[in-house]
């Protein structure tokens, strides 16, 4: 399929049918800010005290939860493309001539906006309770700009696993998968802490190295190379992704 309007246009008329779709699903857009925001409070209140990681635990944690809430907000991309696939509004873009990739960014674009406003919701609550980052400017925009790299590659990804699965349930099961990922990770708790057959996964895995990142550029600490780590991580999931997608939108519109 070609892409007659040009790249740009196309997918902007999709991330603003995106967006104005998410605005209409009240429930999942409620529950895709407020479920970061409890998991936050829960672990600060009610685990917090018993945990010790050598500083205030609020300010240990947010990081984590920040990836956290962007795991959980780019998953849901996956049930948006299935849905997506599943009605048939498909063959109508494709009567307009817009291509897949297009439609394919048009979520990914949204999912990067919606997760944008989560991770700040995020933020902002976790200042209120007590989180104390101490990052210069630069650190401010470096954080960012990791957090951005990661939001983007994994909505591709969960754009290709949306155009994977036959059906938006199947799809939904992409969430669970994500939501966990971090949990085996130092986003709740330091690595040494697990137990030792744990520490390999642990350290070697996309998370790790990008709360690493987030909470040294926060509170201006050193980093050593993790954010060039998570960047590679980033970096190597968004080419596969992509090209996953493309292969795949080619195979579900013959």
């Amino acid at each position: 399929m070609s892409d007659a309007p040009g790249p740009f246009i196309p997918a902007l008329t999709m991330a603003g049918r995106c967006v104005r779709l998410s605005r209409r699903d009240g429930d999942a857009l409620v529950t895709s800010l407020m479920l970061p925001l409890m998991l936050m409070l829960v672990f600060i209140y009610f685990f917090g005290g018993a945990i010790d990681t050598g500083t205030q635990y609020v300010n240990y944690v947010v990081p984590g939860i920040l990836v956290l809430c962007a795991a959980f907000g780019a998953a849901g991309t996956a049930v948006r493309v299935s849905e997506d696939m599943k009605s048939g509004i498909i063959d109508r873009f494709r009567s307009l001539d817009i291509g897949g990739t297009s439609v394919i960014a048009g979520h990914v674009a949204a999912s990067t906006l919606r997760n944008l406003l989560a991770t700040a919701l995020v933020l902002g609550v976790g200042l209120l309770i007590g989180f104390r980052p101490s990052a210069t400017a630069a650190g401010w925009l470096a954080a960012v700009g990791v957090l951005l790299v990661f939001l983007v590659a994994l909505s591709w990804l969960s754009a290709a696993v949306g155009l994977l699965a036959r059906t938006p349930e199947a799809a939904g099961g992409f969430t669970f998968v994500m939501m966990f990922l971090p949990y085996p990770s130092s986003a709740f708790v330091p690595i040494d802490t697990m137990p030792s057959w744990l520490h390999g996964f642990a350290d070697h895995q996309p998370v790790t190295p990008l709360i690493e990142s987030l909470r040294g550029l926060l509170h201006d600490q050193p980093v050593g190379s993790s954010p060039w780590v998570a960047l590679a991580w980033c970096g190597g999931i968004l080419a596969v992704a992509v090209a996953l997608s493309r292969v795949l939108f080619a195979a579900r519109t013959r």
